[in-house]
């Protein structure tokens, strides 16, 4: 079964001071490999001149992609305490950049790993957190002639609506946490005194 995770609400960046060597942590929310890429070269643009810029990010919960980046760090010191800082807290559809600017002190591989790794942890602690609990689009089907008054109950409903779409029927797409999925059926019979079809969809992810 899918497990909630946590992803940022809004980015915030953190600096920490590692013996001499600055270390500048970006975290944000993102849904995509493409946005992911986009925020690290964002990073990397607004610091030119600072020795490494080490990335790591989560997509798509549990079982989703995972990718951490040394960028010129030695093999396993940042990429990867960075990413297991993300899945250590719970976190999904999110990305870390850290920047380094080298103070002229060797750190060792520990010490590097846990620089980095301590970077992303206080940045998380900082950062504005939106909890993302498992749902399942549920697909309501109905005549054209009693659509519009479902659609009102709908979008004053604690049930999310993400889409209609119009046909020989009306077809209207509603995320539903998977613990509600029953109690929404009979919502909809309820409110709809029985025209409406109900069919369970894929699973998505939606905020608490």
């Amino acid at each position: 079964m899918a497990e909630p995770y946590k992803t940022i609400s809004k980015g915030i960046e953190h600096e920490i001071e590692v013996r001499r060597s600055r270390f500048l942590c970006a975290v944000a929310g993102v849904t995509t490999e493409e946005e992911a890429r986009a925020f690290i070269e964002e990073r990397r643009r607004a610091h030119p001149g600072a020795r490494h810029t080490c990335s790591a990010y989560v997509l798509g919960g549990d079982r989703g992609v995972q990718r951490g980046d040394d960028d010129g760090e030695p093999g396993g010191t940042a990429g990867t305490p960075m990413l297991e800082t993300l899945t250590r807290r719970g976190f999904s559809d999110t990305v870390a950049v850290v920047t380094r600017y080298f103070g002229g002190v060797l750190l060792g591989a520990g010490g590097l790993a846990r620089a980095y790794g301590r970077a992303v942890g206080e940045t998380l602690d900082l950062a504005e957190v939106r909890v993302m609990v498992p749902a399942r689009v549920m697909v309501v089907r109905i005549d054209h002639a009693h659509a519009g008054r479902l659609e009102n109950d709908l979008r004053v409903s604690p049930y999310a609506v993400r889409g209609v779409g119009y046909g020989e029927d009306v077809r209207v797409e509603v995320a539903v946490a998977e613990g509600d999925v029953e109690r929404f059926g009979e919502w909809v019979a309820s409110v709809t005194s029985g025209r409406a079809r109900v069919e369970a969809g894929g699973l998505v992810f939606v905020p608490a």
